[in-house]
Parts: structure tokens; C-alpha cells; sequence
């Protein structure tokens, strides 16, 4: 008999990594995790726009331009149907695929999001439920377009129960470039569907494993957004 809070593989889990504050949301249009990134790239594009004109600053204020799009953090709607489990990111479906989920060892259908540089990286929960349970893992920085990176990447996993009894795992994973994830949420915490939880930075990737019942109704190569797309339908 598994017991599941203390699932994973030889994973700890470890809350204190998390900062327990809550992350309100909407944000403003621009995520908050941006704004010191956004504030020294506009502060270097003036200096350099002061000591050589437009022409000498042009790439800082490209540098500005990417920041701003990077961190942008826009409101979306929330689906009605209460067993859609919603995309937790914006991006590509790389994985839709039977598995094993690692965390709660269980058979599971699990479902990918490849985010790339262009893409909203704010993280929100796919379903309605409480987080039974959160495990960080620290790894390497594969490309998170790989399969391998799921399990051998820098990786912070929610166990997120629903309502209804249905447990759904969702892992924030660090990609090539990027080498911070941001969780807000906490065990014990009860989440809604669409709530922003997390961000990580400069391009990443985000499993879901859902119970082997489930019905998939994105397929791989389709496009994703977060909140608004939805992956997959709850037994």
C-alpha cells in the first residue's frame, strides 16, 4: 500500500522552499516576477540611449521589448464544464501519453506543455481542488522539449485533489535556459481552477498526470493557452 504523502521516488517533500504567501490574482498585465527584470533593462537602454543615442541603445531596447513580452501576464476566462482539466500553461502539447506518475506511483495519463521564450510563462491550477502534498526536486537543465527532462530536470510537483476524488499531479520543470521555479501554493491550500499558483522563468515545461480514465481532447503539436485551453476530461 502506497502511501502518498510520502510518494516520489525517494523525492522529500518539502514545503519551505515554497513562499507561503498567497498569489493574488489578476496580476496586472504585467507579472510581477518581471518588474526588476523589466526596471534594469530600461534602466541600461537610458544609459546607453544617454551616452549614444537611439542608435547605440538599440538592442537594450530590443532587450526592454522581449522583457516586457516575456513577463506579460493577461486575464483569461475560465471554461464552465467542472471536469475539463485546463492547460496550467501557455505553450505547445509535446506528451499525451500513458505513464507512470513518479510522484503518487500510479499508472496515469499524462499530458505535456512545452512554453518557449515567447510564450506567457504565469502558471495556474488545471483544476478545482486541495494540495494534498508538494515535492522539489533539483536536477539538471535539459532542453524541456526532451521526454528525458520530465524526470531528470529541476522540478517542483503538486498533488492537487478534486471534489470529486480525482488526483491530478502537476509539475513546473526547468528547462535549458531556464533556472528558477516559482510555486506560491502549499499543502493544504485549496486552489480554483485558472488560480495563478507559479511562474517560471525563460522557457520550461509543465506535466500533468490525471487518473488512466481520463479522456485527452488536446493532441500532440496542438497550440495551448493557460486557463482557456483545455487537456483532458476527468472520469
Amino acid at each position: 500500500m502506497v502511501n502518498r504523502d510520502n510518494a516520489g521516488s525517494g523525492l522529500n517533500p518539502q514545503s519551505s522552499i515554497l513562499n507561503p504567501a498567497r498569489s493574488a490574482y489578476p496580476h496586472p498585465l504585467i507579472a510581477r516576477e518581471g518588474w526588476p527584470f523589466i526596471a534594469a533593462s530600461i534602466a541600461v537602454a537610458a544609459l546607453g540611449h544617454g551616452g549614444a543615442g537611439i542608435g547605440g541603445a538599440a538592442l537594450p531596447w530590443l532587450a526592454v521589448a522581449f522583457m516586457v513580452q516575456f513577463f506579460r501576464d493577461p486575464p483569461r476566462a475560465v471554461p464552465g464544464e467542472p471536469k475539463a482539466v485546463l492547460s496550467p500553461a501557455d505553450g505547445r502539447i509535446v506528451a499525451v501519453e500513458r505513464a507512470r506518475d513518479p510522484y503518487l506511483e500510479r499508472d496515469a495519463l499524462k499530458l505535456s506543455v512545452f512554453m518557449n521564450v515567447f510564450n506567457v510563462h504565469s502558471n495556474r491550477s488545471p483544476v478545482d481542488g486541495e494540495i494534498r502534498n508538494a515535492w522539489h526536486h533539483p536536477g539538471k537543465f535539459f532542453n524541456a522539449e526532451l521526454s528525458k527532462s520530465s524526470l531528470e530536470n529541476e522540478r517542483h510537483a503538486l498533488w492537487i485533489r478534486t471534489a470529486g476524488g480525482a488526483d491530478v499531479t502537476c509539475v513546473q520543470i526547468a528547462g535549458l535556459i531556464a533556472r528558477r521555479i516559482l510555486c506560491y501554493a502549499v499543502p493544504g491550500q485549496r486552489l480554483a481552477r485558472g488560480e495563478r499558483y507559479g511562474f517560471i522563468r525563460f522557457g520550461s515545461r509543465v506535466d500533468v498526470y490525471l487518473p488512466p480514465e481520463s479522456r485527452p481532447v488536446a493532441a500532440v503539436g496542438d497550440k495551448v493557452y493557460a486557463t482557456a485551453s483545455m487537456l483532458a476530461m476527468l472520469p
